[in-house]
């Protein structure tokens, strides 16, 4: 019955705290890239390169956590089933 428990949270959870902690790292990146910009105009080019590669790793990673979510989504039992797991486990 845990399993279910921890594997429902992993789902639940895992996906929106990955998004987040995409959505400030990019949000990061995007600051500090400007800041640069600003500060050294002449190096635009290299810091959007920069910039641009380190929003696709960033953004890979979330499409990794996508892919984890929907292979634990799928590993999950019905609710019905749960119900009875829970019903036999008290009536024991």
């Amino acid at each position: 019955m845990e399993y279910f428990v921890a594997l429902a949270l992993a789902v639940g959870l895992g996906l929106p705290i990955a998004v987040l902690s995409a959505a400030l790292g990019q949000g990061k990146v995007g600051s500090s890239a400007m800041e640069s910009i600003a500060r050294q105009p002449e190096a635009t080019s290299k810091i959007q390169v920069n910039m641009l590669i380190a929003l696709a790793f960033i953004e890979s990673l979330v499409i990794y956590s996508l892919l984890m979510f929907f292979m634990l989504q799928g590993k999950l039992p019905a609710t019905e089933k749960i119900l009875e797991i829970a019903e036999k486990a008290i009536l024991k």
